[in-house]
């Protein structure tokens, strides 16, 4: 076997072992209340679904990032506990909720091409906001349509309130989009996982 195609495996063999490793962390960070009850605030339970999503994009790229994420949500489809509330199984799609689970996997792949290109702390923090916020209008609007077209929507259910819902973890999501981004860049300075598709080096 020549240097390049040894070199070639051995990249293979990582991106499959970082892609398994933040799938993991997403099944982890959809049921986190379970491992760690602190995790509720209030009473409303606190997931890091959108924080890992946003966090693999940053740190693996928009390919592995989107990987990660589809990985994640097929394990979910083909029957395996790992969505919110330990759910899973082939009518996940028909759940409120599931246009997250696909979103995550645009998000990744649209803020992994951002610091592929852009490699500065301010991009980052830019692209982790920017891909929450594909996170938030394409799931809530899943959500929407969802409880119109198939799902069993309360009689009182409107647009500004299924919105309402949302605003109740956002501040929670922004802070961790945040977060995600300064360890995502201090990451990649130690790791050197990301694609870097531009002669800039990376900056403060």
């Amino acid at each position: 076997m020549s240097t390049v195609q040894k070199t070639l495996s051995k990249t293979n063999v990582v991106d499959l072992v970082y892609c398994g490793m933040f799938a993991t962390l997403m099944m982890i960070g959809a049921n986190i209340t379970s491992f760690a009850p602190f995790f509720i605030v209030g009473g409303v339970p606190i997931t890091l679904q959108t924080f890992f999503a946003v966090l693999a994009g940053l740190v693996l790229g928009s390919r592995n990032g989107a990987i990660a994420c589809t990985v994640y949500m097929l394990i979910g489809l083909a029957g395996a506990p790992v969505f919110a509330k330990f759910s899973g199984g082939f009518d996940s799609i028909l759940s409120p909720t599931f246009g997250f689970i696909l979103t995550f996997i645009f998000a990744a792949y649209l803020t992994g091409k951002i610091v592929e290109t852009f490699q500065t702390l301010k991009h980052y923090i830019v692209a982790a906001l920017f891909s929450m916020l594909v996170i938030y209008i394409a799931g809530t609007n899943w959500m929407y349509l969802s409880y119109n077209l198939w799902a069993d929507a309360p009689p009182e259910l409107s647009y500004q309130l299924v919105w309402g819902w949302m605003l109740i973890p956002l501040p929670k999501d922004i802070i961790l989009a945040i977060f995600a981004a300064f360890l995502a860049f201090r990451l990649q300075r130690i790791l050197k996982i990301l694609p870097i598709k531009s002669s800039t080096k990376l900056e403060d």
